[in-house]
């Protein structure tokens, strides 16, 4: 079981990258803007990782009882059947989307492809990771998710493009960032905010599994380097036009992306060996994907 959860957790961060990707370039096709053409070859590579998707949950599949102990359910959505039918859907629209826009059709789908594609991971979210503890309810989980992938594409893109890119251009970046990580601390704050309010029994068991021993730890190092130091470094000015400024900044929001993925997927088993194990497996893997993929297509979609 330790294995099943170290491995759910890497596949969150595997997917993470693509699909985030994926949103920033459906975003760009819409509002325009220098930043999208400048970050495109970094977010056209994550888009490339996009076999990782498709191919990162066989690994689960003798474990899908365990983790999903409801697929034995008898309700119309909590089931078996549907959750593998959801499955398909999801990936479906995700490929889907990134065919159009891997063919050049990006700003034709952009406006219907993010609806989609906000639905899709909504419902993706809530079926790989909320229902661990099928007694916990968030309205706002799917938005917290889908922020944290974003916040992750465009971190490796920035990561990858500062060094070559003028400072007028870091600048839009830093600000870009600062505006993804703000509405991240906002939305999780919030979730935060309600259920600690609501103090309701079905909810609670939830954090309080989060915030006690080790786990309490990693979850304060997460609001450490995935809110409080990026905010407090993006908004200085100088720091924004600096390359290793923004890289560093990156490197704080890849490594809390990391640690915020086995704080969600892991507990309430203790960290072991298998969540490094897995994330680094699975990382290459999926790295190692993107690569070939950007080699054998790489001149196709520069001209798209």
């Amino acid at each position: 079981m330790s294995f099943a959860r170290a491995w759910l957790a890497a596949y969150l961060l595997a997917a993470s990258w693509p699909l985030g990707s994926l949103a920033l370039i459906l975003i760009h096709s819409l509002t325009g803007g220098r930043w999208g053409d400048a970050l495109r070859p970094a977010l056209l590579l994550g888009l490339c990782a996009m076999p990782a998707v498709l191919l990162g949950p066989l690994p689960l599949l003798p474990w899908l009882s365990e983790l999903y102990p409801w697929l034995h359910g008898q309700d119309f959505y909590r089931n078996g059947s549907f959750f593998a039918v959801r499955g398909v859907l999801y990936l479906v629209t995700w490929f889907g989307l990134a065919a159009a826009v891997a063919v050049g059709r990006g700003p034709l789908v952009a406006a219907p492809g993010l609806f989609l594609l906000a639905v899709t991971f909504t419902f993706a979210a809530v079926d790989a990771t909320l229902t661990l503890d099928p007694h916990f309810v968030s309205s706002i989980y799917g938005m917290v998710a889908g922020s944290g992938a974003v916040m992750l594409a465009l971190a490796v893109a920035v990561l990858i493009a500062a060094p070559g890119l003028v400072p007028a251009m870091r600048q839009d970046a830093g600000k870009l960032l600062l505006s993804i990580v703000s509405l991240w601390t906002y939305l999780d704050f919030m979730q935060v905010l309600i259920v600690w309010q609501s103090d309701l029994a079905h909810d609670a068991p939830w954090y309080l599994q989060r915030s006690t021993g080790l786990w309490g730890g990693i979850g304060a190092a997460v609001v450490l380097i995935q809110s409080v130091l990026p905010i407090g470094l993006l908004i200085v000015p100088r720091l924004r036009r600096s390359a290793r400024g923004l890289r560093f900044v990156c490197a704080l929001l890849l490594l809390s992306a990391v640690l915020r993925a086995w704080w969600t997927a892991v507990p309430p088993l203790s960290p072991s060996l298998w969540d490094l194990v897995c994330v680094l497996a699975l990382g290459a893997a999926t790295i190692l994907c993107a690569g070939w993929v950007a080699r054998r297509f790489g001149q196709e979609l520069h001209h798209v």
